[in-house]
């Protein structure tokens, strides 16, 4: 298929079908006060709910935390807003057994906020000025100590996926006040995900200029077991991250090393380091490979040592634009990217989900109460896609 600028092209498209994946159960969104909102992280909570995070409106001057919690059904619970307008953004939740802890940036310091699971209502919150422009990326509770990673110092702040910061590791008692901070900028650029399995701490993030995926295993006092760096001779944007119950992990994210554009980028990762397989795979409706970018924010792990992940795939190229001969669809529209890896890295279903007026990308997953995918989806509002 060959390209001119601004030429719509047709073309013998060729779409990856795979009949035995999952259908699309409900879908709902919810939006906030602004004309756009950005959800990053989706949580399956234990009263068989979903809540997700990110924010409502516009960096650098008029973002705010946005939080929405539905029930199983994807019917609203509660939403909040929280901080006033300016340069925030909301990154992940925990669940704890009297709340919700939410954690982000409130105008370029790291904040953490804790709500009441029945209505969202602020318990307490607290920001931490832990150097230039900071954030908390994701917590993780272990023996009544809450570890937070993220970064400081930031050289490109108004981009909160990689910051150009340097990674860091907090540890607070359950009110929120830090009682231990541990270096880990030698190991990664940016620390984004941070898991535990039988007490051993794993820690996910991408190393200097976003080139390769970083990966760090801890035990609960913070003591480095062993660190590792996984990529090929391109960027490798490592931004998911999942531990299973065989102490196995899964790095996920994007990656231009050996590929015609970015493509999606999984692997395995066993106890002490080694990669037991990685996968590269793309471009899932058959448009100009040069083009199409399939972009991984999420991984959820599943019980049968396999897991999935959730993408965005699309172009974003003025002067590409592509219909595929047999439908209307185009290159432009983005879509959900959705593929179920076996634990032995070979695929056993892809997914595209989307609908025809509207733009969506997958932006994280989780898997409910009784096994089925959640999915966090961007379409300017707050998505909430359910797979059967």
């Amino acid at each position: 298929m060959s390209c001119s600028k601004d030429v719509d092209i047709i073309s013998s498209c060729e779409t990856i079908e795979y009949p035995n994946k999952p259908s699309l159960d409900w879908f709902q969104s919810y939006g906030g006060s602004g004309e756009e909102s950005h959800g990053h992280f989706i949580l399956s909570t234990n009263d068989g709910g979903y809540i997700q995070i990110g924010e409502t409106g516009f960096l650098p001057n008029n973002a705010k935390i946005l939080v929405v919690k539905v029930n199983q059904n994807g019917q609203l619970i509660w939403k909040k807003e929280y901080t006033d307008g300016g340069h925030n953004f909301g990154n992940s939740i925990l669940e704890l057994d009297d709340g919700y802890l939410l954690c982000g940036v409130n105008n370029d310091d790291s904040f953490l906020v804790k709500v009441n699971k029945e209505n969202g209502d602020i318990l307490f919150s607290k920001t931490y000025d832990n150097g230039g422009s900071d954030a908390f990326e994701q917590l993780l509770l272990i023996d009544n100590q809450i570890f937070a990673v993220g970064y400081t110092n930031s050289e490109d702040k108004y981009n909160n996926f990689y910051s150009e910061g340097e990674s860091s590791l907090h540890i607070l008692d359950l009110k929120g006040n830090i009682i231990k901070n541990i270096d880990i900028k030698s190991y990664m650029s940016h620390a984004y995900r941070i898991k535990s399995i039988n007490n051993d701490i794993y820690i996910s993030g991408l190393t200097d200029g976003a080139e390769d995926y970083a990966l760090i295993k801890m035990n609960p006092s913070g003591e480095l077991i062993w660190s590792n760096v996984y990529g090929g001779n391109e960027s490798d944007h490592c931004f998911a991250m999942d531990v299973n119950e065989e102490n196995e992990i899964f790095l996920s994210g994007h990656t231009t090393s050996k590929t015609a554009n970015w493509d999606t980028y999984t692997m395995k990762i066993d106890s002490n380091g080694n990669k037991l397989w990685e996968s590269k795979r793309g471009n899932p409706r058959g448009f100009n490979e040069n083009y199409i970018h399939d972009e991984v924010w999420g991984v959820t792990s599943t019980d049968d040592g396999g897991c999935i992940i959730i993408a965005g795939t699309g172009d974003e190229y003025d002067e590409y634009s592509a219909t595929c001969d047999n439908s209307s669809e185009s290159s432009d529209q983005w879509k959900v990217y959705s593929i179920k890896f076996s634990s032995n890295g070979s695929i056993e279903w892809e997914g595209i989900y989307g609908i025809e007026s509207e733009d969506w990308a997958g932006e994280d997953i989780d898997l409910s109460l009784d096994g089925k995918p959640i999915i966090a989806v961007d379409n300017g509002e707050f998505g909430f896609l359910k797979l059967k």
